[in-house]
């Protein structure tokens, strides 16, 4: 059995009310893009669901694609036939035969949207249930728990079949709540931060800080292929890449031992800022947890968010360490993030950093050092990089060299 379609279902979309139109056509716009490699699709949207039509293309190859996209709560394929009784039949057959195997029970649900369909919908449960029955050895009837559910929908313009239903990543479509700046890491936290705000409908563009000979090539290229994993959900990603070295010498050099932590952060908020301004975006992301780290207190954020205006997101703030890292394994970020690779936040780091650090005193530190002008610096020396989704990575291609 050939699928032709796929019926998306919107999930949390459907609670919008006469916003509903921008969010799906946002995700439209995410599908067509998803799926842009398959050209032989055409993809409509309406109030209540949206349909992938496969012309010649295979369904099976689409799945995987769609299962990334934000803003599905789920979808079937589809096998649309005629408003005729014995193509209904051939149809639900094919369908449950197609996941059958002995022992399993099925129901038949119709759903008669059209209510000039000569069969009422407990005629139609019982016409297609029989035929199957009839046709597949060893099948048996379940209502309540069936292992295969076969979904049979009249509409005017014909009749639509389904028996699988895969979960989709649910939240609201990317790009329909705007954009933010990511500050990527090489660690667990941040990548999954930018997931979790993507899945709010937010684009993000990451922020990474590289600190040349302290931090090398291969600690660049982590940061690299986390952004290509996160652009699965996304299509693309712009990764800015800041050179920090000076700046960081300058924070070592000048302030206090149990600062330089809480003057490292300011600087680093105040160059995603600035790069934020550049590139339109709304806020900044952070991958903080309250308490996991000397930087993560409440005292320490206060003293670092003085440098902004900007909000600043912080989707993993209650999470703990075990929570982020099942959804690191889940997102396929954790593997690449726990590489020995020294990103700017790990040098440099001193043994007894404050946990509660006054902001006047933090203030009082960087007052004797121009470093606006440093940071304007490395604003302009910014390396941007754009990355898509499939696309081979940097770690990817010097493995396949070495072969």
């Amino acid at each position: 059995m050939k699928y032709n379609r796929i019926l998306v279902r919107y999930g949390e979309i459907s609670t919008k009310g006469r916003n509903r139109k921008k969010f799906t056509s946002k995700l439209r716009e995410n599908i067509v893009h998803a799926l842009k490699e398959f050209q032989g699709i055409s993809v409509s949207a309406s109030r209540d669901r949206l349909h992938i039509l496969l012309g010649e293309e295979n369904g099976e190859e689409i799945i995987p694609h769609l299962q990334k996209i934000f803003g599905i709560q789920s979808f079937s394929p589809v096998v649309k036939v005629e408003r005729d009784l014995q193509e209904i039949c051939k149809a639900g057959l094919a369908l449950v035969q197609k996941s059958f195997e002995p022992g399993k029970t099925f129901k038949v649900s119709a759903r008669r949207a059209d209510k000039h369909f000569p069969l009422e919908t407990n005629e139609i449960n019982y016409e297609v249930g029989s035929y199957v029955l009839r046709n597949t050895e060893g099948l048996s009837v379940d209502v309540k728990n069936p292992d295969i559910k076969l979904n049979v929908e009249v509409r005017k313009e014909g009749v639509y079949l389904s028996s699988e239903i895969y979960p989709g990543s649910t939240g609201m479509p990317v790009g329909a709540s705007g954009k933010a700046m990511l500050m990527l890491s090489g660690g667990i936290d941040s990548p999954v931060a930018g997931y979790l705000t993507m899945k709010r409908g937010v684009d993000i563009e990451a922020v990474h800080f590289h600190s040349p000979p302290f931090t090398s090539d291969r600690a660049k290229q982590k940061v690299i292929d986390l952004s290509k994993k996160l652009s699965a959900f996304s299509g693309s990603i712009k990764l800015h890449v800041v050179p920090f070295t000076k700046i960081q010498q300058m924070i070592h050099d000048q302030v206090p031992e149990n600062y330089t932590m809480t003057s490292t952060r300011r600087m680093m908020l105040k160059i995603a800022d600035k790069i934020r301004q550049q590139n339109e975006g709304l806020a900044l992301v952070t991958g903080e947890s309250l308490g996991q780290v000397a930087s993560q207190t409440l005292e320490s954020m206060q003293a670092i968010n003085d440098v902004t205006n900007t909000p600043v997101l912080r989707p993993l703030i209650a999470m703990d360490k075990l929570e982020i890292i099942d959804i690191a394994q889940r997102i396929d970020t954790h593997d690449i993030s726990i590489l020995p690779y020294e990103d700017c936040c790990t040098i440099f780091t001193p043994p007894a950093p404050k946990t509660r650090p006054k902001k006047e005193k933090v203030q009082y530190y960087e007052s004797f050092v121009d470093f606006e002008t440093m940071i304007d610096e490395a604003v302009r020396e910014t390396e941007t990089i754009n990355l898509y989704a499939g696309a081979v990575s940097g770690a990817e291609e010097s493995f396949e060299d070495l072969l």
